[in-house]
């Protein structure tokens, strides 16, 4: 076989098995993404839901305080805010609670470190970004970039 046919032939197996490859890879990762979204919907609703709201549409007037002082759960459906904040603010607020990024802020939610596993975090929040349109989808991604 002459040499740039078997370059050519080469070069086209080699395009073939990074094709395959991917293309197995999107089938794994999507997989993989479906299966902790829905370990986040659990654990949204075992861990979330009470004071968030089954529909993500947390407590009415949640930007007013209550009257002990202390500020009502937001929602995080697209009314809210929490699609501003970057993965690592909400990761981290989940953990650690609030303050652990707005210092000084009142609030009932507890840090889940010690309830939750990273990964188990990792995934409610999955399921979280999972309800929002891919506007805000797009906002968040942005904002964890920077």
């Amino acid at each position: 076989m002459h040499l740039s046919r078997r370059i050519i032939v080469l070069a086209g197996a080699a395009a073939l098995l990074l094709g395959a490859t991917v293309l197995a890879w999107t089938i794994y990762s999507e997989r993989e993404r479906s299966a902790q979204i829905a370990l986040g919907q659990q654990l949204y609703g075992a861990y979330c839901a009470s004071c968030h709201g089954a529909g993500l549409q947390g407590e009415p007037d949640w930007q007013s305080p209550k009257p002990d002082g202390l500020m009502p759960a937001p929602p995080h459906d697209a009314s809210g805010h929490t699609w501003h904040h970057s993965d690592e603010e909400l990761f981290r607020i989940t953990k650690f609670g609030m303050a652990a990024v707005v210092p000084n802020h009142r609030s009932a939610m507890p840090a889940f470190g010690g309830a939750l596993s990273d990964r188990e975090i990792e995934a409610t929040l999955e399921y979280i970004k999972s309800t929002w349109s891919e506007r805000e989808r797009a906002y968040q991604r942005e904002r964890s970039r920077l």
